[in-house]
C-alpha cells in the first residue's frame, strides 16, 4: 500500500459494534501505535513499517468476516506484519541479512507475542520511541502533528486532513515529506538521552498541545470545536504520562487537557452556539475527567516538591484547576490566578501568556489594571490572531467603555475564521453599541 494512503474500509456505515469490520477498526485506533512501533524497531524503516502494518490491516478486512475474529486481533495483526517483512527482504536480494535479523530479533519473541499483555512494557517502549521519531527536530511542527496522529493516533489521511482543514491530497503528500525527511536525516529509533531527549520531550508536549487547541477551538470553519481532535490529544496524552509516569510537566500537560475537555459538553448551548467559561452550566462538566485531571495535578505537584522542574503546561494545569474547583463563577480565586499568570509571564514569557494575564488581572484588580497590561503588548508579536483585540473588548466592555468595546469585537469578528467564534464576537459588538 503507497505510504500516504489512507487506512482503506475501517468505518463502514450501519454496522454493529461486534462485526468484524468495527473490530478492526477499533483495534487499529487502539493498538496501531504498538503495531508500528514495534514493525519500526524491526526494519528501521518508519515507511516501511507503516505499509506493513496496512498490509496486514487489509488482510484482516479480507480474512476476519469469513474466518472469524482471532482471539488476539493484535498478536495476528503483528504476525501477519512480520510475515509480509520477512517476504518484503527476502525479495531484495541485496538485503538477505534483514531477514535473519527479523527472524531472529529477540530470541523467543515469536512466542511471546501472542501474550501482548506480558510485554507490556517492551511494547510501550516502541510507542516511546515512535512518538519521540514523530517529534524529530528535522520536521516541521505541522509535519510534526500531522505524522503523530498518523502514526501514534491512527488517524486515517482522511480524519487528519479534515481537522486541519487540508486538502487530502495535499495532507497525504505532507504526511509522505516527513518520512521522506526522516529517512534521509537517518533519524534514528531510539529513544534521545540527556539535553536532547529533553528538548525533544518538550516538542512530544507541543505537538498535542497543539492538536488539543486546534480541537478546542478551531482556527477556522463552521464548528467552534472538534471534540475528536481533543479526545485524540488526550489519548496521546495518557499515552505519554503513562510512558513517562516520573515527569511532572508531562503530567502537567495531561492534567491541563483532562480538566479543559471536561467543558466540552458545556461550551455549546441547545442550538449549538458557543458558551463562554463564565457563562457554562458547570453541572454540565465531566466531573469524571476533571477528577482525572485534578489527580494528574496532584500526582505532578509532589514529584515537583521533590525537586523535579516544572513549567508552563504544570502552571496552566494549577490555572485551569482554579476554575474546576470553583462550584460558581463568581466563587472563582481570580486573585491566585494572575498570581500564576504571573509566576507563568516568568516561566514562559510571551504574547498569549501577557494577554492572558491581562484577563487574570483584569478579573482580580480590575479593568484598568488588565488594560495596563495589555497595552505594553507588541500588536505585532500576534498578527491578525483574534485573540488580542477579542480580550480588549472584554476589558473596554468592563471598564464601562462600550463604545471602544464594541469597535474592539468588531475587529476581532473579522480576524477569525471560526464562524462560531465570529458570533459570539458580532453579538457582543451589538451588545455594546
Amino acid at each position: 500500500m503507497a505510504a500516504g494512503s489512507h487506512y482503506p474500509g475501517l468505518v463502514p456505515p450501519q454496522t454493529r459494534p461486534d462485526e468484524p469490520s468495527v473490530v478492526v477498526h477499533t483495534v487499529w485506533r487502539a493498538e496501531s501505535a504498538r503495531l508500528i512501533g514495534a514493525l519500526t524497531r524491526i526494519t528501521r524503516d518508519v515507511g516501511l513499517a507503516e505499509d506493513l502494518a496496512q498490509d496486514a490491516l487489509v488482510a484482516a478486512l479480507e480474512q476476519w468476516p469469513t474466518a472469524g475474529v482471532p482471539d488476539n486481533p493484535v498478536a495476528w495483526l503483528m504476525t501477519t506484519a512480520k510475515r509480509r517483512a520477512v517476504d518484503h527482504f527476502r525479495r531484495a536480494d541485496t538485503l538477505r541479512r534483514k531477514v535473519a535479523e527479523i527472524e531472529h530479533v529477540r530470541a523467543g519473541e515469536e512466542e511471546t507475542m501472542p501474550d501482548i499483555a506480558s510485554r507490556l512494557d517492551y511494547i510501550e517502549d516502541d510507542v516511546l520511541r515512535l512518538i519521540f521519531l514523530t517529534c524529530h527536530p528535522v520536521l516541521t511542527p505541522e509535519s510534526r502533528a500531522a505524522l503523530t496522529l498518523r502514526l501514534v493516533g491512527g488517524l486515517t489521511t482522511a480524519e487528519i486532513a479534515r481537522a486541519f482543514l487540508a486538502a487530502e491530497s495535499a495532507l497525504g503528500q505532507r504526511i509522505s515529506r516527513a518520512k521522506k525527511t526522516l529517512a534521509e536525516a537517518h533519524a534514528q529509533f531510539e529513544l534521545p538521552t540527556g539535553s536532547e531527549r529533553t528538548e525533544r520531550l518538550d516538542d512530544v508536549m507541543a505537538v498535542i498541545y497543539l492538536i488539543f487547541n486546534e480541537g478546542y477551538t478551531a482556527t477556522s470553519g463552521e464548528d467552534w470545536m472538534r471534540p475528536d481532535l481533543t479526545a485524540e490529544a488526550v489519548r496521546l496524552a495518557r499515552m505519554l504520562a503513562a510512558l513517562t509516569p516520573d515527569e511532572p510537566e508531562v503530567l502537567g500537560l495531561l492534567a491541563l487537557l483532562e480538566i479543559q475537555a471536561s467543558r466540552t459538553d458545556a461550551r455549546l448551548d441547545a442550538a449549538g452556539r458557543p458558551v463562554l467559561l463564565e457563562a457554562q452550566d458547570r453541572g454540565r462538566w465531566d466531573r469524571s475527567m476533571m477528577r482525572q485531571g485534578l489527580t494528574a495535578l496532584e500526582n505532578a505537584e509532589r514529584l515537583a516538591a521533590r525537586g523535579k522542574p516544572v513549567g508552563r503546561y504544570f502552571l496552566q494545569a494549577a490555572i485551569a484547576a482554579q476554575h474546576a474547583r470553583a462550584k460558581r463563577s463568581e466563587d472563582t480565586d481570580w486573585t491566585r490566578i494572575a498570581e500564576l499568570y504571573d509566576i507563568l509571564a516568568e516561566a514562559a514569557p510571551g504574547p498569549v501568556v501577557e494577554v492572558n494575564r491581562s484577563v487574570a488581572h483584569g478579573r482580580a484588580f480590575g479593568p484598568a489594571a488588565g488594560l495596563a497590561i495589555l497595552d505594553a503588548v507588541d500588536p505585532r508579536s500576534l498578527g491578525r490572531s483574534v485573540l488580542l483585540p477579542s480580550v480588549r473588548g472584554d476589558l473596554l466592555e468592563r471598564a464601562g467603555r462600550h463604545a471602544e468595546a464594541a469597535d474592539a469585537f468588531t475587529e476581532a469578528a473579522a480576524r477569525t475564521g471560526n464562524a462560531g467564534e465570529r458570533v459570539v464576537l458580532e453579538d457582543r459588538a451589538a451588545q455594546n453599541r
